[in-house]
């Protein structure tokens, strides 16, 4: 195989597990209170060791169930902001396809990605405390930017190998 082939080969590979991290968290945002009643139930029960050793957590979970099914029951349509938020992380998803189908035009993504991983940061820290997120659970929210920039950062490394390989050779002329 060529290096062009073999790198756009592994450029598709690390894009599809970035989209396919992007789809699971979308859909992940849909089900908010279902998945909090499951977390609980796991944190009383078989789970309960880790409850016992992160009480933090636990207590944590609690008051996040509680605070959407207070919002399921009787503000329902605060909810209708975490079906926007999965919305938006499936139509992050569609963009990485640019890439996928053409990764040296669409390198740009590949930054606004990285761009976005970043800000993950600066708004975890300014809005963890405004919203009363527990330190602890804003470095979790922080680690989505890092995790998420780092197969960013290998993607974009490897568009620019290939974009290299990928350049016409150019010959200087003479000039008389």
């Amino acid at each position: 195989m060529s290096e062009p082939r073999a790198l756009l080969r592994r450029i598709r590979v690390w894009l599809v597990v970035f989209i396919v991290c992007l789809v699971l968290s979308g859909l992940t945002a849909f089900p908010l209170v279902t998945e909090l009643h499951w977390a609980h139930s796991a944190l009383t029960s078989w789970a309960s060791p880790v409850a016992d050793a992160f009480p933090g957590l636990a207590e944590w979970i609690a008051r996040v169930r509680h605070g959407l099914d207070t919002a399921d029951a009787d503000y329902p349509f605060l909810l209708y902001g975490t079906d926007w938020l999965a919305f938006a992380h499936l139509v992050i998803a569609v963009a990485f396809y640019g890439p996928y189908r053409d990764p040296v035009r669409n390198i740009w993504v590949i930054e606004f990605g990285m761009i976005a991983c970043a800000g993950i940061i600066p708004l975890a820290l300014i809005c963890g405390p405004i919203r009363g997120i527990p330190f602890w659970w804003t470095v979790i929210d922080m680690s989505f930017g890092v995790f998420g920039v780092l197969p960013l950062l290998l993607v974009r490394r490897l568009i620019k190998r290939l974009e290299a390989l990928s350049a016409p050779v150019r010959v200087p002329v003479a000039t008389p």
